[in-house]
């Protein structure tokens, strides 16, 4: 049974900081949660704003409670929004349905997620994927 350690968390958060350099994105907070939610890591560069943790980590936490990354999260809650209101009564408001939300996996076996905020969400969504990638994990966003 694989599972993701600090050491993998951090090197997903150092990628998708390097990312955001190379893409010269605002600046990010990355939030890297296990398969059961709870926290691994959270940074954020200097200089991004304010609700940067809870933004991450409700998009990784949504992504985590419907098994989808937060891109299909967002349109499901276009799609469906009573039911996307039911989900966030019962998450007490956690789940933030924009990209940016990652599912982290190895051979088929879900991981955790990765929660990217600070520029606009496909370049979240983007940095989040490299993060993963590079730690030798699959991203599905």
């Amino acid at each position: 049974m694989s599972r993701l350690t600090l050491p993998d968390a951090n090197r997903i958060i150092e990628t998708a900081f390097q990312k955001a350099a190379e893409l010269r994105l605002k600046p990010l907070g990355v939030v890297v949660l296990d398969a059961g939610g709870h926290l691994i890591a959270f940074q954020r560069q200097d200089g991004a704003s304010m609700l940067r943790f809870e933004i991450a980590f409700g998009k990784a936490y949504g992504a985590l409670a419907i098994g989808v990354g937060s891109r299909t999260v967002s349109q499901m809650a276009i799609d469906r929004p009573h039911f996307f209101q039911g989900l966030s009564g019962v998450s007490g408001g956690k789940i933030v349905p924009v990209p940016g939300g990652v599912l982290v996996r190895k051979d088929g076996e879900l991981l955790g997620a990765v929660g990217v905020t600070g520029d606009t969400s496909d370049n979240d969504e983007i940095c989040a994927v490299a993060g993963i990638n590079t730690a030798g994990f699959t991203a599905e966003a």
